[in-house]
Protein backbone atom coordinates (compact mmCIF):
# COMPACT_ATOMS: atom_id res chain seq x y z
CA UNK A 1 0.00 0.00 0.00
CA UNK A 2 1.58 3.29 -0.97
CA UNK A 3 1.90 6.34 1.09
CA UNK A 4 -0.60 8.47 -0.35
CA UNK A 5 -3.27 5.42 -0.14
CA UNK A 6 -2.38 5.22 4.05
CA UNK A 7 -3.59 8.94 4.25
CA UNK A 8 -6.90 9.91 5.29
CA UNK A 9 -9.51 10.95 3.57
CA UNK A 10 -11.47 14.24 4.69
CA UNK A 11 -14.25 16.38 3.19
CA UNK A 12 -14.07 20.36 4.16
CA UNK A 13 -17.06 22.34 4.74
CA UNK A 14 -15.90 26.31 3.71
CA UNK A 15 -18.25 28.86 5.33
CA UNK A 16 -18.81 32.50 3.67
CA UNK A 17 -17.50 35.71 5.27
CA UNK A 18 -16.61 37.80 2.17
CA UNK A 19 -12.75 38.91 2.48
CA UNK A 20 -12.44 36.95 5.88
CA UNK A 21 -12.45 34.19 3.40
CA UNK A 22 -8.80 34.75 2.96
CA UNK A 23 -8.13 33.18 6.30
CA UNK A 24 -9.82 29.94 4.71
CA UNK A 25 -6.83 30.67 1.72
CA UNK A 26 -4.22 30.30 4.27
CA UNK A 27 -5.66 27.41 6.08
CA UNK A 28 -6.32 25.54 2.99
CA UNK A 29 -2.70 26.52 1.80
CA UNK A 30 -1.43 24.95 5.01
CA UNK A 31 -3.59 21.53 4.33
CA UNK A 32 -2.27 21.25 1.48
CA UNK A 33 1.66 22.04 1.84
CA UNK A 34 1.11 19.65 5.31
CA UNK A 35 -0.14 16.64 2.53
CA UNK A 36 -1.88 15.32 5.42
CA UNK A 37 -5.17 14.23 4.19
CA UNK A 38 -6.66 13.79 1.10
CA UNK A 39 -10.22 15.37 0.13
CA UNK A 40 -13.16 13.68 -1.25
CA UNK A 41 -15.96 16.61 -1.15
CA UNK A 42 -15.54 20.43 -0.43
CA UNK A 43 -19.07 22.21 0.29
CA UNK A 44 -18.60 25.88 0.32
CA UNK A 45 -20.80 29.51 0.33
CA UNK A 46 -19.84 32.20 -0.84
CA UNK A 47 -16.36 32.90 -0.54
CA UNK A 48 -15.92 29.44 0.87
CA UNK A 49 -17.11 28.38 -2.49
CA UNK A 50 -14.80 30.34 -4.65
CA UNK A 51 -11.95 28.93 -2.02
CA UNK A 52 -13.57 25.67 -2.99
CA UNK A 53 -13.13 26.06 -6.56
CA UNK A 54 -9.91 27.16 -6.86
CA UNK A 55 -8.58 23.77 -4.45
CA UNK A 56 -10.81 21.88 -7.46
CA UNK A 57 -9.30 23.94 -10.09
CA UNK A 58 -5.85 23.42 -9.51
CA UNK A 59 -6.06 20.02 -8.46
CA UNK A 60 -7.18 19.33 -11.28
CA UNK A 61 -4.45 21.21 -12.76
CA UNK A 62 -1.13 20.50 -11.23
CA UNK A 63 -1.95 18.67 -7.53
CA UNK A 64 -1.94 20.42 -4.26
CA UNK A 65 1.09 22.57 -5.86
CA UNK A 66 -1.52 23.74 -8.08
CA UNK A 67 -4.42 24.20 -5.72
CA UNK A 68 -1.71 26.33 -3.53
CA UNK A 69 -1.31 28.42 -6.60
CA UNK A 70 -5.22 28.52 -7.68
CA UNK A 71 -5.92 29.93 -4.01
CA UNK A 72 -2.82 32.46 -4.18
CA UNK A 73 -3.63 33.37 -8.11
CA UNK A 74 -7.72 34.13 -7.33
CA UNK A 75 -7.21 36.25 -4.17
CA UNK A 76 -4.19 38.50 -5.59
CA UNK A 77 -6.80 39.17 -8.49
CA UNK A 78 -9.49 40.13 -6.30
CA UNK A 79 -7.57 42.70 -4.72
CA UNK A 80 -5.88 44.00 -7.67
CA UNK A 81 -9.52 44.31 -9.20
CA UNK A 82 -11.08 45.93 -6.20
CA UNK A 83 -12.63 49.55 -7.81
CA UNK A 84 -12.32 51.37 -4.16
CA UNK A 85 -9.13 50.70 -2.95
CA UNK A 86 -8.10 51.66 0.67
CA UNK A 87 -4.70 52.77 1.05
CA UNK A 88 -1.47 51.14 -0.87
CA UNK A 89 0.34 48.53 2.08
CA UNK A 90 -2.63 49.24 4.51
CA UNK A 91 -3.42 45.82 6.21
CA UNK A 92 -6.11 47.58 8.69
CA UNK A 93 -9.32 45.90 8.22
CA UNK A 94 -11.44 49.46 6.86
CA UNK A 95 -13.00 50.75 3.90
CA UNK A 96 -11.90 52.67 1.32
CA UNK A 97 -13.95 56.25 1.22
CA UNK A 98 -15.57 55.39 -2.48
CA UNK A 99 -16.87 52.14 -0.60
CA UNK A 100 -18.37 53.69 2.51
CA UNK A 101 -20.38 56.09 0.70
CA UNK A 102 -21.49 53.39 -1.84
CA UNK A 103 -22.82 50.95 1.20
CA UNK A 104 -24.43 54.41 2.44
CA UNK A 105 -26.34 55.00 -0.95
CA UNK A 106 -27.51 50.98 -0.80
CA UNK A 107 -30.10 52.10 1.87
CA UNK A 108 -32.33 54.45 -1.13
CA UNK A 109 -30.69 52.84 -4.89
CA UNK A 110 -31.45 49.19 -5.79
CA UNK A 111 -28.34 47.53 -7.63
CA UNK A 112 -29.73 48.43 -10.86
CA UNK A 113 -29.58 51.95 -9.75
CA UNK A 114 -26.35 52.13 -7.97
CA UNK A 115 -24.37 49.86 -10.85
CA UNK A 116 -26.38 50.44 -14.38
CA UNK A 117 -23.74 48.63 -16.50
CA UNK A 118 -23.73 45.67 -14.27
CA UNK A 119 -19.76 46.08 -13.73
CA UNK A 120 -18.81 43.00 -11.08
CA UNK A 121 -15.15 42.44 -10.96
CA UNK A 122 -15.28 39.07 -9.38
CA UNK A 123 -17.31 37.91 -13.19
CA UNK A 124 -14.29 39.04 -14.62
CA UNK A 125 -11.66 37.09 -12.79
CA UNK A 126 -13.80 34.19 -12.44
CA UNK A 127 -14.35 33.77 -16.52
CA UNK A 128 -10.60 34.29 -16.91
CA UNK A 129 -8.92 32.05 -14.47
CA UNK A 130 -11.12 29.06 -14.51
CA UNK A 131 -12.19 26.40 -17.09
CA UNK A 132 -15.45 25.52 -15.96
CA UNK A 133 -15.93 23.43 -18.91
CA UNK A 134 -13.05 21.36 -18.07
CA UNK A 135 -14.16 21.36 -14.51
CA UNK A 136 -18.03 20.15 -15.44
CA UNK A 137 -16.16 17.60 -17.15
CA UNK A 138 -12.86 16.30 -14.94
CA UNK A 139 -13.26 18.17 -11.38
CA UNK A 140 -11.48 15.48 -9.28
CA UNK A 141 -13.40 16.17 -6.24
CA UNK A 142 -17.79 16.49 -5.34
CA UNK A 143 -18.76 20.38 -4.77
CA UNK A 144 -21.46 21.15 -3.38
CA UNK A 145 -21.71 25.06 -3.94
CA UNK A 146 -25.06 26.80 -2.28
CA UNK A 147 -27.27 29.67 -3.25
CA UNK A 148 -30.74 30.69 -1.94
CA UNK A 149 -33.59 31.13 -4.53
CA UNK A 150 -34.64 34.38 -4.15
CA UNK A 151 -38.22 33.87 -4.45
CA UNK A 152 -38.82 30.98 -2.27
CA UNK A 153 -35.14 30.68 0.12
CA UNK A 154 -34.55 27.33 -0.87
CA UNK A 155 -31.56 26.23 -0.98
CA UNK A 156 -29.73 25.72 -4.15
CA UNK A 157 -26.96 23.08 -4.33
CA UNK A 158 -24.59 23.17 -7.65
CA UNK A 159 -22.66 20.13 -7.74
CA UNK A 160 -19.73 20.16 -10.10
CA UNK A 161 -21.31 18.79 -13.59
CA UNK A 162 -23.31 22.76 -13.01
CA UNK A 163 -20.52 24.75 -12.26
CA UNK A 164 -20.31 28.45 -14.34
CA UNK A 165 -19.58 31.57 -13.58
CA UNK A 166 -23.16 32.78 -12.64
CA UNK A 167 -23.42 29.33 -9.94
CA UNK A 168 -20.36 31.43 -8.36
CA UNK A 169 -21.40 34.71 -8.95
CA UNK A 170 -25.09 33.07 -7.47
CA UNK A 171 -23.58 32.03 -4.16
CA UNK A 172 -21.49 35.43 -3.58
CA UNK A 173 -25.03 37.42 -4.53
CA UNK A 174 -25.50 39.68 -1.71
CA UNK A 175 -28.82 41.75 -2.79
CA UNK A 176 -27.94 44.94 -1.98
CA UNK A 177 -25.11 45.54 -3.74
CA UNK A 178 -25.08 43.18 -6.57
CA UNK A 179 -27.93 42.19 -9.02
CA UNK A 180 -29.85 39.34 -8.47
CA UNK A 181 -28.08 36.12 -10.56
CA UNK A 182 -29.96 34.50 -13.04
CA UNK A 183 -29.85 30.81 -13.50
CA UNK A 184 -32.31 28.48 -16.04
CA UNK A 185 -34.76 31.20 -15.58
CA UNK A 186 -34.76 31.26 -11.62
CA UNK A 187 -33.64 33.85 -9.25
CA UNK A 188 -30.49 33.68 -6.87
CA UNK A 189 -29.02 35.41 -3.98
CA UNK A 190 -26.19 34.34 -1.56
CA UNK A 191 -25.91 31.21 -0.42
CA UNK A 192 -25.55 32.12 3.20
CA UNK A 193 -29.01 32.66 3.86
CA UNK A 194 -29.84 29.29 3.56
CA UNK A 195 -26.42 27.66 4.32
CA UNK A 196 -23.55 28.42 5.52
CA UNK A 197 -21.95 26.20 4.45
CA UNK A 198 -24.32 23.06 3.92
CA UNK A 199 -23.03 20.06 5.38
CA UNK A 200 -25.36 17.49 4.77
CA UNK A 201 -24.07 17.28 1.62
CA UNK A 202 -20.42 15.88 3.04
CA UNK A 203 -22.81 13.33 5.23
CA UNK A 204 -25.13 11.76 2.89
CA UNK A 205 -23.20 12.02 -0.53
CA UNK A 206 -19.82 11.62 0.26
CA UNK A 207 -18.21 8.54 2.32
CA UNK A 208 -15.44 10.07 3.79
CA UNK A 209 -15.60 9.66 7.93
CA UNK A 210 -13.57 13.30 8.60
CA UNK A 211 -15.32 16.68 7.96
CA UNK A 212 -13.22 19.71 8.55
CA UNK A 213 -15.40 22.74 9.24
CA UNK A 214 -13.82 26.16 8.40
CA UNK A 215 -15.28 28.79 10.13
CA UNK A 216 -15.63 32.41 9.73
CA UNK A 217 -18.62 33.56 12.10
CA UNK A 218 -17.76 33.03 15.76
CA UNK A 219 -19.51 30.42 17.94
CA UNK A 220 -19.40 32.51 20.73
CA UNK A 221 -18.75 36.42 21.08
CA UNK A 222 -16.65 37.95 23.85
CA UNK A 223 -18.99 41.07 24.18
CA UNK A 224 -22.81 42.26 23.29
CA UNK A 225 -22.65 45.31 20.36
CA UNK A 226 -23.68 48.50 21.94
CA UNK A 227 -23.63 50.92 19.04
CA UNK A 228 -26.52 51.11 16.01
CA UNK A 229 -24.01 50.03 13.64
CA UNK A 230 -22.28 47.20 15.48
CA UNK A 231 -25.89 46.14 16.28
CA UNK A 232 -26.81 45.84 12.74
CA UNK A 233 -23.52 44.00 12.03
CA UNK A 234 -24.01 41.29 14.25
CA UNK A 235 -27.67 40.78 13.12
CA UNK A 236 -25.92 40.35 9.46
CA UNK A 237 -23.76 37.46 11.04
CA UNK A 238 -26.14 35.60 13.71
CA UNK A 239 -28.94 35.32 10.29
CA UNK A 240 -26.13 34.00 7.87
CA UNK A 241 -25.55 31.55 10.60
CA UNK A 242 -28.57 30.66 12.00
CA UNK A 243 -29.04 27.75 9.07
CA UNK A 244 -25.38 26.51 10.19
CA UNK A 245 -26.15 26.44 14.03
CA UNK A 246 -29.27 24.81 13.26
CA UNK A 247 -27.95 22.12 10.54
CA UNK A 248 -25.39 21.48 13.27
CA UNK A 249 -27.70 20.80 16.28
CA UNK A 250 -29.40 18.74 13.83
CA UNK A 251 -26.27 16.46 13.55
CA UNK A 252 -25.65 16.43 17.62
CA UNK A 253 -29.19 15.40 17.88
CA UNK A 254 -29.16 12.33 15.34
CA UNK A 255 -26.03 11.32 16.54
CA UNK A 256 -27.53 10.78 19.71
CA UNK A 257 -30.29 9.56 18.87
CA UNK A 258 -28.73 6.95 16.97
CA UNK A 259 -26.66 5.97 19.84
CA UNK A 260 -26.42 1.96 20.93
CA UNK A 261 -29.68 0.13 21.03
CA UNK A 262 -31.18 -1.37 24.06
CA UNK A 263 -28.87 -4.27 25.75
CA UNK A 264 -30.65 -7.33 24.41
CA UNK A 265 -29.18 -6.44 21.11
CA UNK A 266 -26.09 -8.07 20.50
CA UNK A 267 -23.11 -5.61 20.23
CA UNK A 268 -22.06 -6.28 16.61
CA UNK A 269 -26.08 -4.97 15.77
CA UNK A 270 -25.49 -2.85 12.25
CA UNK A 271 -28.52 -0.60 12.37
CA UNK A 272 -29.73 0.73 10.07
CA UNK A 273 -27.39 2.29 6.97
CA UNK A 274 -28.20 6.03 8.20
CA UNK A 275 -27.43 4.95 11.98
CA UNK A 276 -23.98 3.09 10.57
CA UNK A 277 -22.90 6.72 8.47
CA UNK A 278 -23.73 8.62 11.65
CA UNK A 279 -22.07 6.23 14.13
CA UNK A 280 -18.97 6.87 11.70
CA UNK A 281 -18.99 10.60 11.43
CA UNK A 282 -16.09 12.89 12.93
CA UNK A 283 -16.16 16.38 13.38
CA UNK A 284 -12.93 18.53 13.05
CA UNK A 285 -13.31 22.70 12.73
CA UNK A 286 -10.81 25.32 12.42
CA UNK A 287 -11.90 28.46 14.26
CA UNK A 288 -10.56 31.65 14.81
CA UNK A 289 -13.22 33.18 16.89
CA UNK A 290 -10.87 36.15 19.22
CA UNK A 291 -8.70 37.09 15.57
CA UNK A 292 -12.42 37.47 13.93
CA UNK A 293 -14.53 38.75 16.15
CA UNK A 294 -12.22 41.48 16.79
CA UNK A 295 -12.43 42.67 13.41
CA UNK A 296 -14.82 45.05 12.38
CA UNK A 297 -17.73 43.95 11.04
CA UNK A 298 -17.48 46.22 7.62
CA UNK A 299 -13.65 44.34 7.44
CA UNK A 300 -15.84 41.94 5.59
CA UNK A 301 -16.11 43.99 2.88
CA UNK A 302 -12.44 44.73 2.88
CA UNK A 303 -10.84 44.02 -0.29
CA UNK A 304 -6.67 44.67 -0.40
CA UNK A 305 -3.84 42.77 -0.68
CA UNK A 306 -2.35 43.53 2.55
CA UNK A 307 -5.14 42.91 4.47
CA UNK A 308 -5.75 39.36 2.38
CA UNK A 309 -2.12 38.51 3.46
CA UNK A 310 -2.82 38.93 6.63
CA UNK A 311 -5.55 36.90 7.04
CA UNK A 312 -3.74 34.30 4.69
CA UNK A 313 -1.16 34.12 6.76
CA UNK A 314 -3.41 33.73 10.67
CA UNK A 315 -5.40 30.96 8.56
CA UNK A 316 -2.05 29.41 7.97
CA UNK A 317 -0.92 29.85 11.78
CA UNK A 318 -4.16 28.36 12.51
CA UNK A 319 -4.11 25.10 10.56
CA UNK A 320 -0.45 24.40 11.59
CA UNK A 321 -1.06 24.51 15.65
CA UNK A 322 -4.75 22.51 14.71
CA UNK A 323 -2.11 19.77 12.70
CA UNK A 324 0.11 19.81 15.25
CA UNK A 325 -2.66 19.17 18.20
CA UNK A 326 -5.19 16.64 15.89
CA UNK A 327 -3.33 15.25 13.00
CA UNK A 328 -3.57 12.02 14.95
CA UNK A 329 -7.27 12.36 14.90
CA UNK A 330 -7.79 12.26 11.35
CA UNK A 331 -9.19 8.33 10.86
CA UNK A 332 -9.51 7.52 14.33
CA UNK A 333 -11.28 9.78 16.25
CA UNK A 334 -13.23 13.18 16.08
CA UNK A 335 -11.80 16.61 17.45
CA UNK A 336 -15.01 18.72 18.06
CA UNK A 337 -17.99 17.73 20.38
CA UNK A 338 -20.99 18.51 18.64
CA UNK A 339 -23.34 18.37 22.06
CA UNK A 340 -20.75 20.90 24.19
CA UNK A 341 -21.22 23.17 21.08
CA UNK A 342 -24.40 22.87 19.21
CA UNK A 343 -26.68 20.74 21.43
Amino acid sequence: MTETSRRPTISLALQGGGAHGAFTWGVLDALLEDDACAIEGISGTSAGAMNALCVASGLMENGRDGARAALARFWTAVADSAPFAPPPGDAAPGLAPGMKLMLQWTDWLAPEQLNPFDLNPLRDVLAGQFDFARLRRDCPVRLFIAATHANSGKLRIFREHELSVDALLASACLPTLHRTVSIAGEPYWDGGYSANPAVFPLVFDCTAPDLLLVLLTPLHYAETPASAADIRGRLRELAFNSTFLREMRMFAHLREQAAPGPAWLPAWWPGGRLERRLAALRFHAISADALLSDLPSESRLTVSRPFFERLRDDGRAHARNWLARHRGDLGRRASLDLGRLFY
